[in-house]
């Protein structure tokens, strides 16, 4: 794995909810490639749980939309050869709640991409507590071109 996340590496000025290191009130999702699959370990706060003890559900999404968008950057990024990844934006994607996700332990997140095309990928990641699978979620991410308002967002 990387010394930096991948956020903090392509993206340190980000004020994404999710993953952006510069969003002081944000979950600051931290990713890291090894091998093909990219990793996150991420630790709830109670402020973060829908019941207590149990992870709210708007919480999961971001966390797995934000840390599978990261996955198919750094994957376009490598296939085409760039320094640096294009920005990419969720086009569509689905959460799975699987069982109660639990907020008293740190949560792991992995995601791989499962296939893709010149501006886009799509990415299966899993949510994880105590080795215990939670949740997964399945989506499609995409490369954005310059006029779009995220195009320069990292």
């Amino acid at each position: 794995m990387t010394a930096k996340s991948l956020q903090d590496t392509y993206a340190p000025l980000s004020g994404c909810f999710g993953c952006g290191p510069a969003n002081s009130k944000g979950l600051h999702i931290k990713s890291f490639v090894r091998e093909d699959e990219v990793l996150a370990v991420w630790t709830p706060e109670p402020h973060h749980a829908a019941a207590p003890g149990i992870l709210n559900g708007g919480i999961i999404g971001t966390l797995l939309d934000c840390h599978c968008n990261w996955t198919a950057a750094w994957y376009l990024m490598k296939k085409i050869g760039a320094h640096a990844p294009p920005c990419t934006v969720t086009a569509e994607y689905a959460i799975s709640l699987k069982r109660p996700t639990p907020t008293d332990r740190p949560i792991e997140l992995r995601a791989r991409v499962v296939s893709s095309a010149n501006d886009r990928a799509v990415v299966e990641g899993e949510l994880i507590v105590g080795g215990e699978l939670c949740d997964t979620c399945r989506g499609t991410f995409v490369a954005v071109k310059p006029g779009h308002p995220a195009y320069h967002r990292w």
